[in-house]
């Protein structure tokens, strides 16, 4: 794979995704922060569901800290792990609150500093909330990058790694939205829509699954 090639896959990409976008609903860097948290192990529906009661209502991280973890707790129950993003998103805004005068820090050293926070979620905001390019390696982007053929890595940071070497910096925000939509939409990690895939002709995956059904 090399750059030609992959910014041809990404322009495919984006007529077939035109919206495609951060799908977790904020105003704001925090909470952008907080909903990507509680992210982790869920889908962004059920997380936009509750942060839209959630954010009506606390809005810092000194409300946050004024409402405590048992009640965020009631909140957000209806996620995964709730009681432990719970417990990390009060300790996050302790962090805040105390360190960076309530305001969430742009660099993605200090973000990863916060509590419940990795590279993942550090790029997520990063990208989305300060405009800095960023690839947000999640399941999707890890899933159709590789399957394609942009990368061959075996983990999260080997792919962010590769996609950042093959790509332009100033394609890097947005090849991250677009291998997610892809991922949601079309290149489904138990039953991808071939089919209906634009990519047939680039993906490795595609030609490897056509040359076996042939033998």
């Amino acid at each position: 794979m090399n750059e030609e090639r992959a910014l041809e896959i990404m322009d495919i990409l984006d007529k077939t995704h035109p919206d495609a976008h951060c799908e977790l609903n904020h105003e704001s860097p925090f909470q952008l922060l907080v909903a990507t948290i509680l992210s982790a192990q869920a889908t962004d529906r059920s997380v936009n569901r509750v942060t839209e009661r959630l954010f009506k209502k606390y809005r810092t991280p000194e409300d946050y800290l004024q409402m405590g973890q048992e009640e965020l707790e009631q909140h957000i129950k209806e996620i995964g792990l709730y009681r432990n993003k719970a417990k990390n998103i009060i300790a996050m805004c302790h962090m805040l609150v105390n360190q960076y005068g309530g305001q969430v820090p742009g660099t993605r050293e200090e973000l990863m500093r916060l509590p419940g926070v990795g590279r993942k979620t550090a790029n997520v905001v990063l990208s989305n909330a300060f405009g800095v390019p960023a690839i947000a390696v999640d399941t999707h982007v890890f899933r159709v990058s590789n399957r394609i053929g942009l990368v061959q890595a075996d983990d999260v940071l080997k792919t962010e790694q590769q996609l950042q070497k093959l790509l332009p910096e100033r394609c890097w925000s947005k090849t991250h939205h677009l291998l997610i939509f892809h991922g949601r939409r079309i290149c489904m990690a138990r039953k991808p829509k071939c089919n209906l895939c634009p990519l047939t002709g680039y993906c490795r995956y595609y030609q490897e699954s056509v040359t076996r059904r042939k033998a």
